[in-house]
């Protein structure tokens, strides 16, 4: 029984960094704009634009515009239960930079 506790830990850990490679946080991106797409209308569907650096691959540029912001949030709650862990985790805190990016511009445009 002790001996299965570092394996274990080693599992989850091993769990924890494959959630958070570039290529599966790409894949949930993807994930996020389709979905993302298909909530809002038809009109709006060419404003969700998610790019990956080529030469930084765990930098993305969001480029949404603010009448698609309420989709592309819907679109992560939807996706965040079928996310590993740490890309839930990573998720959370773009939901969570995309609410305060939308606030803060709201706010100075007032």
């Amino acid at each position: 029984m002790k001996n299965n506790f570092p394996i274990k830990i080693n599992n989850i850990i091993k769990e924890m960094q494959n959630g958070l490679t570039p290529e599966v946080i790409a894949n949930w991106y993807f994930i996020v704009q389709n979905r993302a797409s298909q909530l809002c209308p038809k009109d709006l569907r060419g404003k969700i634009i998610i790019e990956q650096d080529p030469v930084l691959p765990m930098k993305f540029k969001l480029n949404i515009s603010k009448r698609t912001i309420p989709f592309v949030i819907a679109a992560i709650d939807q996706s965040s239960s079928e996310m590993p862990y740490s890309t839930k985790l990573y998720f959370e805190k773009v939901h969570e930079i995309i609410l305060q990016e939308f606030t803060k511009t709201n706010t100075s445009t007032r």
